[in-house]
């Protein structure tokens, strides 16, 4: 699979996370998730962190296998251009 069909299947999951979830404009769920994990530990994370943390964890199990896991591989992607966004808008 070449670079530019991976960018596509990420952002295709994104747009279907979205429709999935009710949300407009894709999957955009690291502010909640930042706000929800400041109210439980107390302690104040970003989207973006939300979404590097997220990355790791499918990187993670990326490197956990012998082999190329697509989901995590596609995931990962998706995340980075969400970090990336939400870095850009200081999330």
């Amino acid at each position: 699979m070449s670079a530019t069909q991976i960018l596509q299947l990420a952002e295709q999951t994104l747009a279907d996370r979205g429709e999935e979830y009710d949300s407009t404009n894709g999957e955009r769920s690291g502010v909640k998730v930042a706000a929800a994990f400041s109210a439980i530990t107390g302690k104040s994370i970003t989207a973006a962190e939300v979404y590097l943390l997220l990355q790791l964890v499918k990187d993670a199990r990326q490197w956990s296998r012998p082999r190329y896991h697509e989901d995590s591989a596609i995931d990962c992607v998706a995340y980075a251009a969400l970090k990336a966004e939400a870095l850009d808008a200081n999330e």
